[in-house]
Parts: structure tokens; sequence; C-alpha cells
């Protein structure tokens, strides 16, 4: 099996896993004050500490949800705190399905909605700028686009935002996060899953700053936060904090690996007459997104499939045929109808890469 998706979902690591089962093994609710209660409850703290120290974060900034879409829903949808303030906000056409569907609730609402324009991918900061107005309440930029691997200036987005104290900085980080290095200083909530960086699924994290206050989605209880009640998972916890660790272990010379072998394949890709690179000079090299024209793109995902080798459409989580993203950037609704995206990890190997090039010649022409 050739699997050149993680961008969708990676698979457990070994060594995290283990730290799964052993952390399961605390079998005290967390939220109890008993011994077996505070055991739990220590073990998350010394977790939420590591992923504290890592992201260069304060551990009370750290709220554990089910994944980045519901710490997305978290941290849109909780803006209404300050509905007082103001009901306008910012994003990108280069967002997750998990920040359209809270900022489309909010719409309904009431709120205005207004899409920053963008350059070869990446967001127009004098536009941005101009965009902002008195009663501009959030900005939602996402750090990597999970189909093309653009990155965002989210560094510099944050500081200007720094002159627009009442304007709260949102971003969606999940293909950041365990794949590159990232400065969220200035920026007030940040979003991300573990099963992005071989951690568990189920698990995942708003980091939201002291200062910031959100309306809730789940209440019921303080929790290890007052913005997220329920019954902490103490294991996932555990294992998200191993995860995130072994991450960032040797992240330069991983990436190193991961771009050599995202220029083997574009290399090779841009030689036939009917494939487009949709990813850029602003990509990361774990996410390669390019077109066929004249070929659906589900025939030919499914005629890898064939080969046992695993690549996606547009994001795994997307709900439309054409991508959102990819006619955003290239205005092409051919290209956008006709996106596919294939993902690379460190664990991914050279053979695997020239069996995917061998298929994707064989599929290529046998169907045009």
């Amino acid at each position: 099996m050739v699997y050149l998706d993680y961008s969708a979902t990676t698979p457990v690591d070994e060594e995290v896993l283990e730290t799964y089962v052993k952390a399961s093994k605390f079998i005290g609710n967390p939220n109890s004050l008993h011994k077996l209660g505070l055991e739990a409850k220590h073990l998350i703290d010394a977790s939420t500490t590591q992923i504290a120290q890592i992201l260069k974060v304060k551990p009370q900034e750290i709220i554990y949800t089910s994944g980045a879409s519901e710490a997305n829903n978290l941290a849109i949808k909780g803006i209404m705190a300050y509905k007082n303030r103001g009901k306008h906000i910012i994003t990108t056409n280069l967002e997750h399905s998990s920040i359209y569907g809270p900022i489309n609730y909010l719409e309904k609402q009431g709120y205005e909605i207004s899409y920053v324009p963008l350059k070869d991918g990446l967001v127009d900061i004098k536009e941005l700028e101009k965009l902002i107005k008195n009663d501009t309440i959030l900005i939602s930029i996402n750090a990597v686009n999970s189909e093309t691997g653009i990155r965002q200036p989210i560094e510099e987005i944050g500081k200007l935002l720094k002159k627009y104290p009442k304007v709260i900085f949102h971003s969606d980080v999940t293909q950041a996060i365990g794949k590159i290095e990232i400065d969220l200083t200035n920026v007030d909530l940040a979003s991300f899953s573990a099963h992005k960086f071989f951690g568990p699924k189920g698990i995942g994290v708003l980091i939201k700053k002291e200062n910031i206050v959100l309306t809730p989605l789940i209440s019921g209880g303080k929790s290890t936060t007052i913005y997220r009640s329920g019954t902490p998972a103490t294991p996932l916890i555990a294992a998200m904090a191993k995860a995130l660790r072994l991450a960032y272990t040797n992240i330069k010379k991983d990436n190193e690996k991961i771009a050599e072998l995202n220029k083997i394949i574009q290399e090779k890709l841009i030689t036939y007459n009917n494939v487009f690179i949709n990813s850029n000079k602003n990509s990361i090299p774990h996410i390669l997104n390019f077109s066929i024209l004249g070929i659906k793109s589900e025939t030919f995902m499914h005629a890898l499939e064939e080969n046992n080798i695993y690549i996606s459409m547009q994001s795994a989580c997307a709900t439309r045929d054409t991508s959102r993203t990819i006619l955003a950037l290239t205005n092409s609704e051919e290209k956008a109808l006709t996106s596919m995206r294939l993902s690379i990890a460190k664990i991914t190997t050279i053979e695997e890469v020239n069996y995917f090039l061998k298929c994707f010649d064989e599929c290529y022409r046998r169907r045009l």
C-alpha cells in the first residue's frame, strides 16, 4: 500500500499508541477529588505543560476539544460573547469547511462576512487592513491551506492586528502544527487536531489567550477549563502530548526529506500536457495539489486506488464537488473540478514515490 493522504489523517505512531495504553490505566475521572482522580489530573497537567512548552503558550490557555472542527466552532461561535462590540467577521476563500460552517451560522444571525483578496494565494495584507471596520470583531485566517499547502503570513498579520485591539485573530493551524515551526505570539485563538501529526483521532486543542472570553459550545461543569465541559479524555491528551513532542524532535531533517520527495513528484507531473500544479512557491512541501484537465478527479483517484495508492480530492471534509480553494486560486472552474491532493509525511519513502509515479503514468495514458 502507498498512502499519500497524510493531510487527511495520519496513522498513530507506535510510541504514541504505547502512551495511550499506559495512560488508559489511569482509571479515575480527572474531575474527581479522590486519589485516582488526582492521579489522572496530574497526568493531564503534565501533558498540558508539555504541549504549552512546545508551542510556547501558557498551560491555562489550552482548551481540549474533540478535534479541530470543534475547536474552530468554539472559536467562531464563541465570539458571540462580543456581540455588543460588533458583528463583522473577515476570512478568506481558502478555509476549511469547519470554518465556513460556523461562519455561515453567524451570518444567519445577522453577522456580516467579508472575504479578503489574495495574491498568489496569500492574503493581501493591505487589503485586509482596508476591510477592518469599527465593528470588526473577528478575523479568521488559516495558517496552512489543507488543499494546496499555501502558508499564510499569520505572524505578520498578527503584528498588524495589534493596532486593532478590539479585533480577535483566530487561525486554524491544523495543517501547520507538527509540520512546521510556527509563532503563535500574536494569535488570539488557534485550533488543531492530534491526528494530523501521528496522534490519535478524537482529540484536539483550541489555544485561547488569557484576555479572550468565549461563549462555550458545551456547558455543564468546569472540567479542565470553564470553556469546554465534559470528562477529560486522559489517554487521548497524554497521547497527543507524546505525538507533538515526536513531531518536533527532528522536524528540520524530516522537512528536508519531504521537500526532496515533493520536488521529485512535481518535476515528473509537469511533463504531462494536461497536468497543472495548483500548489505554488508559498506552499509547504507536505501538500501537493494538481489538476488533470479532461479527467474527473474521482475517476483518477479510484484508478490509483486499484493499484493500492491512496490520494484524495480536496479536503477530506469538503462538502462540494468544485474546490472552492482551487477556484479562488486559479479562477478556473475546470481546474477546480479536476483537482487532486497528495500529501507526504516523514515516513513516506522514495520507493513509494517512484511506485506512485509509475502508476500515475499508466493511469494517465490509459485515460487520455
